[in-house]
């Protein structure tokens, strides 16, 4: 493992410094953009930061032996034959850099495109149009995950080579969850399964028809479950509803306080930090709710055998008992349901808890 030592950080910066100051005028936002864009730099033993300029200047990338180029931009970039480009190892990542840019999915591909290049002696340059948002937030994910840093160090390090960089604030929060995940993308997480839903829900007035992948699989079409896996099922009519691994978990919120502008009770004599539990299971969505679900912004859900009344949903999010605001919340009342764990041999049984 490479890792960025205090002297490498400090020559890097200095010719980082040397090139900004070569034919640009800091005081001039037009000047600083096209020089921005041109640049490319050193940001990492063997990795560079560059604009959509950069790619333009075959030269360039021969002096510093570019051989593979990674770009996160609206377009893909043409490089003309026969202009030293011979075995250019190259990945196209589409996205604008707006905070609502989906960037988390692509970063495992992304990462990986990067660290295969340069295990096999290859220098990278990752640009985007300007070489200060898009590419940023991917090298920083790299740098994150090569080097086991938390998000706010590694962007440190990559803005003392690059003043400049400056991710958008939706990629900042993408990046945060990247780490929380262990620095993969782990699409069966709750973590990732609440980022998916958020970004449905930006798009949801939208949308014709949901995406299939947002849904748990429906448990009654699974005749054999896992070992240790606990079943929901409806408490009136015994129809298995979720699993497990469907709940998305939250921490809890600030108690009754939460509460406040709701009671008669002043809020002074409310403590922060009362216990309050959560008297629902806030769940991703499962196929049974699909037809539920579209084109209405919130509703009951009801069971989809007996039609008892389970929870609601509301894709603007709801509170819940212990204060803490989901968005967007799929809540099932617990006292709606019965936990039903797996036998260990037979796993089409089942046992009540």
């Amino acid at each position: 493992m490479v890792r960025l030592s205090a002297a490498w950080l400090l020559g890097a910066a200095m010719l980082g410094a040397q090139g900004r100051s070569n034919g640009c005028d800091p005081a001039s936002e037009i000047s600083s953009q096209v020089c921005t864009a041109r640049q490319m730099l050193e940001v990492w033993p063997g990795l560079y930061l560059g604009g959509a300029a950069s790619v333009a200047e075959p030269d360039q990338l021969r002096e510093a032996g570019i051989t593979a180029i990674l770009t996160v931009d609206v377009e893909e970039p043409g490089f003309k034959t026969g202009a030293g480009v011979e075995g250019l190892r190259r990945l196209f990542v589409p996205a604008l850099d707006k905070p609502e840019t989906d960037l988390l999915s692509h970063l495992d591909r992304c990462v990986a495109f990067i660290g295969q290049a340069r295990e096999e002696g290859r220098a990278v340059l990752v640009h985007c149009h300007s070489g200060v948002s898009r590419s940023v937030a991917v090298v920083t994910a790299f740098i994150m995950k090569t080097d086991q840093l938390a998000f706010e160090k590694a962007y440190e390090n990559l803005q003392t080579v690059k003043p400049e960089a400056k991710m958008n604030e939706g990629f900042e929060w993408q990046l945060k969850l990247y780490q929380a995940m262990g620095y993969e993308v782990d699409t069966s997480s709750a973590i990732y399964k609440q980022y998916r839903l958020q970004k449905v829900t930006e798009k949801y007035p939208e949308l014709q028809n949901l995406p299939q992948e947002l849904f748990a699989v429906d448990p009654t079409t699974i005749s054999q479950g896992l070992k240790d896996e606990v079943l929901y099922k409806c408490r009136k009519c015994r129809r298995s509803l979720f699993r497990n691994s469907s709940i998305l978990d939250h921490n809890e919120g600030s108690g009754p306080i939460a509460f406040a502008h709701k009671r008669m009770t002043p809020s002074s004599m409310l403590t922060t930090g009362t216990q309050a539990h959560c008297t629902s299971y806030f769940i991703e969505p499962v196929q049974w709710m699909e037809s539920t679900l579209l084109g209405v912004m919130d509703g009951q859900l009801l069971c989809p055998k007996c039609s008892a009344k389970l929870g609601s949903f509301n894709w603007y999010g709801e509170q819940c008992s212990c204060g803490r605001w989901i968005t967007p919340a799929f809540q099932i009342h617990k006292n709606r349901v019965d936990e039903m764990k797996m036998l260990p041999v037979l796993g089409s049984q089942t046992r009540k808890i």
